[in-house]
C-alpha cells in the first residue's frame, strides 16, 4: 500500500497521473473479475511503459443519478485502493462523483478527462462497461473514441465462477440470503467488515459467553452490505498487530434480549491474552445458523457453546487440508 498513489480530484491528477493504462469502474468489493482488469491492466502499461491505474468513483454515481437505487457497499474507498494495490495497480483516481461529471457526454468525458487529465494510452474494461452523460456511452462509443484519440482499447469479458456471473450485485444478494461462502468465492477471499470494538450491555459476560462487540454505528446506516442476520464462523484480525483468532459471530439484532439495534457479537475460540484489541476485521468463513429467539438466556448459552464446537470442527478441518494457509504466527 505504501507504494499506492491516491488522488481524490482531477486537479490533484493533473500532471502527475500520466502516462497512464486505466481500468474503469466501481470496483465494489474488488472482486474476482475485478483482479481481471487489473492483471490486465498491469501487464498493458509495462507492454506501453506507463503507469498501471484505476479510476474509481465516489459517491457511487448512483448517489446522483438515480438516489432511489444506490447500492449498499461493499468496500470503502480506502479498502478498494488497498485491494488495488495487492494486485499491481500503482495509482488510483477517486472522482468525486457530481453534476458537473454527470453531464458530461461520452466523448467529453474520454477527451476531457481521460486524455487531456490522466493522459490515458490506454483503456481496460469490462464487457458491461457504460461512461458519460446517463450512461450513453457503449464499448462500441469507447472504441471509437480510442481510436480517434489514438488509445488502446481492451474489453475483457465477464468472469464466470460455476454457472454463475461475477458481479459486485450478485454479491450483495448473496449476502442479504447469507450464502457467505458463494459470496467468497466470487470474491476469492472472504468477505470481511472492520470497526472500532465498543464495550456491550454486558449481558454476554454474565449470562453467555463474553464477547468482542463491534461497533455498529457506521454500519447500520443503510450504506454497508452486510451478511444476513445469523451465527457465522469467522476469523478475526487485530489492526494493531499481527494477532489473529479463530473465533464464531453473532450478526443481528439479538431477539432473545428483545433487541431493535444491529449487533456484531464475536467470541474468540482462541485465548486472548492481554491487551484487548481496540480495532478489528472479521473475516466471514461460513454461515452456521440463523439468528432466533430463544425463551432464556441459559437456552441461548447452551446453543451458542453448540455453535463454538461446529466452529471447532470447521478450523480442524480447515487446517488438516492447508495447514500453510491456517497457521497461527508464534507467540511473541
Amino acid at each position: 500500500m505504501s507504494s499506492l498513489r491516491i488522488f481524490r480530484s482531477l486537479d490533484e491528477a493533473r500532471g502527475s497521473f500520466p502516462p497512464s493504462a486505466i481500468t474503469i469502474g466501481n470496483f465494489d468489493g474488488v472482486h474476482a473479475g475485478h483482479r481481471e482488469l487489473m492483471s490486465r491492466t498491469v501487464e498493458i502499461a509495462r507492454d506501453l511503459g506507463a503507469k498501471p491505474s484505476a479510476l474509481t468513483f465516489h459517491p457511487h454515481p448512483a448517489t446522483v443519478v438515480a438516489p432511489e437505487r444506490v447500492p449498499l457497499l461493499l468496500t470503502t474507498p480506502d479498502e478498494r485502493c488497498a485491494l488495488m494495490a495487492a494486485h499491481g495497480i500503482e495509482q488510483v483516481l477517486i472522482l468525486p462523483f457530481n453534476r458537473d461529471i454527470s453531464v458530461l457526454s461520452p466523448v467529453e468525458f474520454f477527451e476531457r478527462v481521460l486524455v487531456e487529465i490522466l493522459g490515458a494510452r490506454a483503456l481496460i474494461v469490462g464487457e458491461n462497461f457504460h461512461f458519460g452523460r446517463r450512461q450513453s456511452g457503449h464499448i462500441s462509443d469507447l472504441i471509437e473514441c480510442g481510436a480517434r484519440f489514438g488509445v488502446r482499447t481492451e474489453i475483457v469479458p465477464m468472469l464466470m465462477r460455476r454457472g454463475i456471473q461475477v458481479s459486485s450485485s450478485e454479491i450483495r444478494r448473496l449476502l442479504t440470503e447469507g450464502r457467505i461462502s458463494k459470496a467468497n468465492r466470487l470474491l476469492e477471499r472472504p468477505y470481511s467488515i472492520a470497526g472500532s470494538v465498543v464495550t456491550g450491555q454486558g449481558r454476554g459476560a454474565r449470562q453467555t459467553v463474553p464477547t468482542l462487540n463491534l461497533e455498529t454505528s457506521s454500519l447500520d446506516d443503510s450504506t454497508s452490505a452486510l451478511p444476513a442476520p445469523g451465527v457465522y464462523i469467522t476469523r478475526t484480525e487485530d489492526l494493531d498487530s499481527a494477532r489473529r483468532w479463530n473465533s464464531i459471530t453473532n450478526c443481528g439484532y439479538r431477539p432473545t434480549f428483545d433487541g431493535h439495534h444491529l449487533t456484531i457479537e464475536t467470541f474468540v475460540l482462541d485465548r486472548l491474552d492481554p491487551p484487548s484489541p481496540r480495532r478489528i476485521r472479521l473475516e466471514f468463513l461460513r454461515r452456521v445458523r440463523a439468528e432466533r429467539r430463544f425463551e432464556t438466556a441459559e437456552a441461548l448459552k447452551s446453543q451458542i457453546l453448540s455453535d463454538v464446537g461446529v466452529a471447532h470442527s470447521f478450523f480442524r478441518r480447515l487446517e488438516r487440508f492447508t495447514p500453510a494457509l491456517t497457521a497461527k504466527p508464534p507467540r511473541r
